[in-house]
């Protein structure tokens, strides 16, 4: 399996893995050239070297299968029903839809070095494995479908023509001796089976040898037949017996018709389309029915395609052995149109599909065509379906299912695929007759090509530097018109088969993506999302940003991710289809290092993405402090109006971590690795271990890569930089699928908020920025699905002598106008604020009666997100008598939250205030915030510093 998809590395020599079905961990280019396995698979690579040319490997093979047997028994059919000027107009269209194919082809199969496989190969490693892996099998299946039905029409035309008569007796001097039935004709069928698995059991080479036999043969009677048209005089044929007149009424149908040679007044005749009954099955023909089967004869633009393991130079002969191949045979077909429609008679031509053996120079010439055409077409697909399954084992799609596929002889010929591929086409000719698998195997090839334009289409509209394939005479436009193309041919076939099949499709696509292992040939789809998230991007213009569309844009920085696990679930939900990212700093000095630590550690984090389900892009730095390291990623996370908006900090405590990615709950959900004999461990974290011993051996801060005085300086700095905080506590005992699943009923779930800055008993605003702005995340969180049937609880903080009822009528029109649904508790809180006033003087006493005064007048004249200037900045700024509130005050506030928690909630949000100015009080602020939130269970500190709610339509 190649490790490089050659649409996005020009590989001049083959890869590493190229020869072999195995994944091999990602490795140095120098570490894997180094290896043993690479060093065999070179040289088993050059032991087995590809021998054939682009005559013998692609010319000789697109011209047989696209001939087959509609040169020698349609064109007389197509003609006859649909006149000389349909029939062109038939094979121009037909011919144009596989040209934007052959187009489509060349272009990939000079972008680089192409292996076994074909249109398979050029799709996988262009699509994906999902596509290509899907698309290879009905490939697959329609070759060997088709090589079966191929046996089957040689089988009856060597009956019809060698068979004994129904009633068992040879005519005397006939040639018709073979016995007729269907055991017998099955027998004859594998024999003829058996005839093309030697072949192809000997090789590639053999093929291309029994096929050039055949080639010529078909040259020799082409030859004849264009010949005859001169040198056969004019006669009159028999036609062979029709199907019976029902009730014996009507006009009987001719027994003679005429070949007339070239004559104007016979092809005037044949001009216009002139549709009847077909003879053989006694259905009415139309344009679509005469269309399908005549576009059946054009589907073997493929077949030189599937020897790209057998080639020379794929790359090389492909492109031009395929084009050569098409317009030989697009000349030969409307050559063979126009002479037909100038030397015989309509009814010649609708009664008789055999008729040019009739007028041929040695009648069994035309026999010896049709048996070597369809001879050479069953092997041709017999050997394409065989480098398909091939193909398919070495990429590993399956497991193990295709393994013994592999396997391949000294020549490089994969035999195990040659018989199994046998097998199943053996199977296939037990059914017998196969007229209703025909028109699938049509759609399956059509749904190939369509593939292949696509994979192209892709590639020119991804715009990838890499794609620069030599063969230039394509556009997207070529590749849209390829895809419309083979679309309209499918349900024009038969609409119920392509839908059919389309759904088949979809099923193994399905299977593939959650059954097989990730590849490392690269995806286009990725370089398609890069191209329009590029353009979108630039067109997300942030002075266009209005508060109506605001949503969190997280930057959650996670020390380490064994004890975040819940925290990082949580932050998740609470994002709102909100750009997410998960921030690491790690210590270090670049010009101390030999390299950058955090690349090998970004294949970690992303697996941890994947093993959370999570929608998180993931951003690490390197900086000389953890400080230094937010402001780098607070500047530059996101592109242009992608940017966080609010910084996620978990709490600084020192609460015993606990692993959750080593939880035996957790333990058979970790992301298995891709290879089985791969033994790296899934994740590549620290212990927390590590920091336990730290702590215990007294090394830095507690153990902590930070102090607090930093920690709090790291909140100070994002609220300078105008970026929401919030603090995360007491999450490492959050567990989202036990906290969704507690609720089994509607209000089982609470969520309380705490809209009120609790160290600042002297004001009670609810409508500053950062109350709204804790208001609005509570209700985002309240909007997710696992959430959606939580509470709302809010809670109000009043004083006696202010109206309780006003409070609360007030905070209620709030949340009316802002269509948020909470229910509201008034909270008496005398007994703590009487603590707080304890420590503060006369002085302090007059400020909450102003504040009150100024709330209680100002609130009911004003709008709801109306302030008196400066109100605002003196509610969120840290108070400078905060160095008194006592612990008393503080503990009494915290047992105040903790008695209101009945039933207790499953998260709490509390108002968290700036720091200090005074950076010498960072370390009391953090104390009051600790003593403030004891014991709380899951709790967020929020902070708001933009507007976030707007009541405006």
């Amino acid at each position: 399996m190649s490790e490089r998809t050659p649409l996005l590395h020009y590989r001049l020599s083959t890869s590493v893995n190229e020869q072999s079905g195995e994944h091999q961990p990602c490795l140095p280019r120098e570490a894997v050239e180094q290896s043993p396995a690479f060093s065999r698979r070179k040289s088993a690579h050059h032991s087995r070297p590809k021998k054939l040319s682009t005559f013998f490997g692609v010319v000789i093979p697109t011209l047989l299968s696209m001939f087959s047997v509609v040169v020698f028994l349609r064109i007389g059919f197509v003609v006859g029903q649909c006149g000389l000027y349909q029939a062109i107009a038939m094979f121009l269209v037909a011919y144009f839809i596989i040209s934007m194919t052959v187009l489509s082809v060349c272009a990939i199969s000079t972008n680089g070095a192409l292996d076994a496989g074909g249109a398979y190969y050029m799709i996988s490693r262009a699509l994906g494995p999902e596509f290509g892996g899907s698309l290879g099998v009905m490939f697959f299946l329609a070759n060997v479908c088709s090589s079966a039905l191929y046996i089957l029409g040689l089988v009856e035309a060597i009956v019809a023509t060698f068979g004994l008569p129904e009633d068992g007796v040879s005519p005397a001097g006939s040639l018709q001796v073979l016995p007729a039935g269907y055991w017998w004709s099955l027998l004859y069928a594998t024999g003829i089976l058996l005839l093309c698995l030697l072949v192809c059991l000997v090789g590639a080479e053999i093929y291309a040898k029994a096929s050039f036999i055949i080639f010529l043969v078909v040259m020799l009677v082409l030859a004849t037949i264009f010949i005859s048209f001169f040198a056969v005089r004019p006669r009159t044929i028999l036609l062979p017996a029709a199907p019976p007149i029902l009730n014996g009424t009507g006009p009987q149908p001719p027994t003679m018709a005429n070949f007339t040679g070239f004559k104007l007044n016979t092809l005037l005749g044949n001009l216009d389309a002139d549709y009847a009954v077909d003879y053989t099955t006694g259905t009415m023909m139309s344009f679509a029915t005469v269309f399908a089967v005549m576009f059946n004869g054009c589907t073997g633009i493929m077949a030189g395609s599937n020897m790209s393991g057998d080639l020379k130079n794929p790359s090389y002969s492909i492109p031009r052995g395929t084009i050569t191949a098409v317009i030989f045979t697009f000349i030969i077909y409307n050559l063979l149109s126009l002479m037909v429609a100038c030397s015989c008679d309509r009814i010649l031509l609708q009664r008789d599909y055999s008729f040019l053996r009739d007028i041929n120079v040695w009648n069994p010439l035309v026999t010896v065509g049709v048996y070597s055409s369809t001879m050479s077409a069953a092997m041709s697909n017999l050997i394409g379906a065989s480098r398909i399954l091939y193909a398919l084992a070495r990429d590993d799609l399956f497991g193990t299912v295709l393994s013994p596929a592999k396997k391949t002889s000294g020549n490089g010929n994969p035999w195990v695929s040659v018989l199994l591929s046998w097998f199943l086409v053996q199977l296939v000719l037990f059914t017998g007759k196969l007229n209703t698998i025909a028109s699938i195997v049509t759609i399956f090839f059509l749904l190939v090509y369509a593939a292949v334009d696509l994979a192209c289409l892709a590639l020119e509209w991804a715009s990838a530097p890499n794609f620069r394939p030599t063969f230039r005479y394509f556009t997207w436009h070529t590749c849209v018109l390829g895809i419309v193309g083979c679309a309209v041919m499918m349900f024009l076939i038969n609409s119920i088969y392509a839908s059919a099949s389309i759904a088949f499709m979809l099923l193994l696509l399905l299977l593939i993506h959650y059954l097989s292992p990730t590849s490392s040939w690269g995806y286009i789809s990725q370089a398609l999302i890069f191209h329009q998230v590029r353009k979108y991007l630039l067109m997300l213009d942030v002075r266009k940003d209005h508060v109506k569309f605001w949503r969190p844009q997280v930057l959650l920085m996670v020390s380490n991710p064994r004890s975040s696990v819940g925290l990082i679930t949580f932050i998740n939900d609470i994002k709102k289809s909100g750009l997410y990212v998960l921030g690491h700093v790690q210590l270090g000095d670049l010009d101390t290092l030999p390299s950058d630590p955090l690349q090998c550690r970004y294949d970690s984090w992303l697996s941890l993405v994947d093993h959370l389900n999570i929608k998180a892009f993931v951003n690490l730095t390197l900086a000389d402090s953890v400080r230094h390291g937010v402001q780098h990623l607070l500047f530059i996370s996101g592109l242009g109006g992608m940017r966080p908006n609010t910084l996620v900090l978990g709490f600084y405590d020192d609460c015993t971590p606990k692993d959750k990615l080593t939880d035996p709950a957790l333990a058979d959900a970790t992301v298995p690795t891709q290879d089985p004999e791969d033994e790296r461990p899934p994740y590549h974290f620290p212990a927390l271990r590590a920091s336990i011993d730290a702590k215990e051996e007294g090394n830095g801060e507690n153990g902590k890569v930070m102090g607090p005085q930093e920690y709090v300086a790291v909140i100070a700095d994002a609220m300078k930089m105008m970026k929401n905080v919030v603090l995360a506590r007491y999450f490492h005992q959050f567990d989202r699928a036990s906290t969704i699943s507690s609720s089994p009923g509607k209000g089982a779930l609470y969520v309380d908020v705490w809209p009120v800055n609790l160290l600042r008993p002297d004001s009670s605003s609810y409508v500053d920025t950062c109350s709204l702005f804790l208001l609005q995340l509570a209700c985002v969180l309240n909007m997710v699905r696992a959430w959606r049937h939580a509470r709302l609880r809010l809670f109000l903080c009043v004083e006696e002598g202010r109206s309780l009822r006003g409070s609360e009528g007030k905070l209620g029109q709030l949340l009316k106008e802002l269509r948020i649904k909470a229910n509201v508790y008034t909270v008496p809180w005398d007994q703590q604020v009487a603590l707080h006033w304890q420590r503060q003087g006369e002085a302090g006493k007059r400020r909450p009666s102003r504040q009150s005064r100024r709330e209680e007048e100002g609130l009911g004249k004003k709008g709801l997100f109306e302030e008196e200037e400066g109100d605002d900045d003196y509610v969120n700024s840290f108070p400078s008598n905060a160095t008194r509130l006592s612990d008393e005050y503080l503990s009494a506030v915290n047992r105040l939250i903790l008695e209101q928690a009945h039933p207790p909630p499953a998260v709490r949000f509390l108002y968290l205030p700036r720091p200090p100015a005074d950076t010498r009080r960072y370390t009391a602020y953090l104390r009051q915030l600790e003593l403030l939130t004891k014991d709380l269970g899951p709790t967020l500190l929020i902070h708001g510093v933009t507007p976030v709610l707007t009541t405006d339509l």
